[in-house]
């Protein structure tokens, strides 16, 4: 890949738990922007904007959200490590989901400015 191009996504996202055997509700897939359901034999865990998401869930809220430029090819190696990287030397966690085509990168809000200085030296950041 010679060019890695980032595009800050609109909005704030929440990453939320359920228990595991709970069905999917549907405010996990009514809001606009990315959403992402993952079961486990442990949780049930949904990203989805912040504004669908009840406040009696679970959850963490006020992420921003990357999406790396895609279609990624299955046989980049290193990518997320190269942006991880990054972050990490800058003490900004991110929480990470990989799809077919390509991966997104959930940081705090509040350290969007941090996250961006960091990841401008490894990629091109589109707001």
């Amino acid at each position: 890949m010679d060019t890695l191009t980032l595009e800050h996504l609109p909005g704030r996202y929440a990453v939320c738990r359920l228990e595991p055997t709970e069905s999917i509700p549907g405010w996990a897939i009514d809001g606009t922007g990315v959403y992402s359901i993952t079961r486990t034999r442990h949780e049930l865990s949904i990203i989805a904007t912040e504004a669908v998401v009840p406040d009696d869930v679970q959850s963490e809220k006020g992420y921003a959200a990357y999406e790396v430029q895609g279609p990624l090819d299955f046989a980049i190696i290193g990518l997320l490590a190269k942006l991880t990287t990054a972050l990490a030397e800058v003490k900004v966690p991110v929480l990470a989901i990989s799809t077919y085509d390509t991966d997104i990168l959930l940081i705090k809000a509040d350290q969007r400015h941090t996250a961006e200085r960091a990841l401008d030296q490894v990629a091109d950041i589109h707001s």
